[in-house]
């Protein structure tokens, strides 16, 4: 692509290298179809993005939406014990079928295809990425309204590939209540911005704990700087969730469904809101 590239590839000849974004998208599943597609990620890893894909996706479940969840945290995938998910996933001879939660929720993770879940993948980038792209156009979604994609922590290969690749309609960013969170958020942040992906807004997870007995709010990591590097960077705070035993035990004992109280009710009724605009 010459400096004097105009973005026209109408008026370009044959010489021309410019791709297109819309080029890059790998086809959907032949016999899917999926309505809005919205990633999770962080600038890095342990601040729960897991459970709060998993969660989100409960929320809209629980709203009567058809939900799906894709895994693509290829090297630490995690959906599936959330879920209390053992068995394999199989496939028709043509598609990769993905497993289905208590509550009907579809899910597709690399975890669901190895022999053993505790096996490491041990891969380079390049087929990692593979995986992803297999996960969009081999998998038989059916009819979805909603995919949840859980992200790999950082910027990296799988990032890249997932906002190139899937036409991800919002992105989730979220974090922990440390120093780090400035430079956490605002890696997310600019990635999204270079990938011309709309952010939805920040959940911060660990945001304190409260006192079951007289209901004081302690901050175990201290207060974080969220809102200021929120108004920085122009984005919206989501929600911020507390450290709660509940939800921990939920997510190891595989029953994230079964939860009474789901923190990230707000953050779906968010973004039914955000599409309706």
């Amino acid at each position: 692509m010459s400096e004097a590239c105009t973005h026209d590839c109408s008026t370009c000849g044959s010489s021309c290298s410019h791709v297109e974004e819309k080029d890059l998208i790998a086809p959907l599943n032949k016999h899917s179809s999926i309505k809005h597609v919205y990633a999770i990620m962080s600038g890095k890893g342990g601040v729960g993005k897991s459970s709060v894909t998993s969660s989100l996706a409960v929320a809209m479940a629980k709203k009567g939406y058809k939900v799906g969840i894709m895994d693509a945290d290829i090297t630490g995938p995690s959906i599936p014990k959330a879920f209390g998910l053992n068995t394999r996933a199989v496939g028709d001879g043509e598609n990769i079928l993905p497993e289905l939660t208590v509550t009907g929720i579809k899910v597709m993770s690399l975890n669901l295809l190895l022999e053993n879940p505790g096996d490491p993948v041990v891969w380079r980038g390049s087929l990692v990425g593979g995986v992803v792209k297999q996960f969009w156009s081999d998998v038989l979604w059916g009819d979805l309204d909603y995919l949840f994609i859980d992200m790999p922590p950082g910027t990296g290969d799988v990032p890249l590939t997932v906002y190139q690749s899937i036409p991800v309609d919002g992105i989730v960013v979220v974090t922990s209540p440390q120093d780090l969170v400035s430079l956490i958020v605002t890696k997310a942040v600019r990635m999204a911005d270079m990938m011309s992906k709309p952010i939805l807004g920040v959940v911060e997870n660990y945001s304190y704990f409260e006192c079951g007995n007289c209901g004081e709010k302690h901050y175990i990591f201290g207060k974080s700087n969220l809102e200021q590097v929120a108004g920085d960077l122009g984005v919206k705070i989501l929600a911020q969730i507390p450290m709660d035993p509940a939800m921990a035990q939920a997510m190891d004992n595989g029953n994230v469904e079964g939860l009474e109280k789901n923190y990230l009710d707000p953050v779906a009724d968010m973004i039914l809101e955000y599409e309706s605009k």
